[in-house]
């Protein structure tokens, strides 16, 4: 199992149009990732709905999880994702 926590950099969090560029980024992934907050319960990393329900703000450390191959690629290639500003992205 591959596994690796982080912390948000959008200004926003999870929200809006990051939640939208890091669910279809996880959709694209060769395994399936799950995120969570401290505390929570992991949802799929692929679905924007439960992205939203996180209620991940901005600095908020999140874990990633994925299991089978493909998944150390995965979860790290997700991570540099939330590690950028995504509301900066243009």
């Amino acid at each position: 199992m591959a596994e690796r926590t982080v912390k948000i950099a959008s200004a926003s969090g999870l929200h809006a149009r990051p939640a939208a560029i890091f669910s279809k980024a996880a959709g694209e992934q060769p395994a399936q990732v799950t995120i969570e907050k401290v505390g929570g319960n992991p949802v799929q990393a692929s679905s924007i709905l439960m992205l939203m329900t996180l209620g991940a703000g901005h600095g908020d450390e999140v874990t990633l999880r994925a299991e089978g191959e493909g998944a150390e690629e995965s979860v790290n290639a997700l991570a540099e994702l939330l590690e950028k500003d995504l509301d900066a992205e243009g």
